[in-house]
C-alpha cells in the first residue's frame, strides 16, 4: 500500500499515512488532532541506470525512415 506525506498547517509536524491510491486525496487527520493537512509532494529514488533510446535513422539514408527510406528525401 503506498505511503503518503502530509503536514500540519496548525502545528506544522509532518506525518506519513499507508491508504489505497484511491484515497490519496482524501483529507487527513494529523496525530495531534489537527484537520488542516496539506499532502506533500514527494518524489520517488529508484535505483540503476537508465539510458536514452537510440535514435531513428532519417531521411534517405537507406535502412530506415518512413518507408524505407525513399519518401522522405
Amino acid at each position: 500500500m503506498p505511503r503518503y506525506e502530509y503536514r500540519c498547517r496548525t502545528c506544522g509536524d509532518t506525518f506519513e499515512l499507508s491508504r489505497p491510491m484511491a484515497q490519496s486525496s482524501d483529507p487527513a487527520m494529523c496525530p495531534a488532532g489537527h484537520g488542516d493537512t496539506v499532502k506533500l509532494l514527494s518524489t520517488v529514488a529508484v535505483g540503476g541506470t537508465a539510458s536514452a533510446p537510440a535514435a531513428a535513422p532519417r531521411g534517405g539514408g537507406g535502412g530506415g525512415g518512413c518507408c524505407g527510406g525513399g519518401c522522405c528525401g
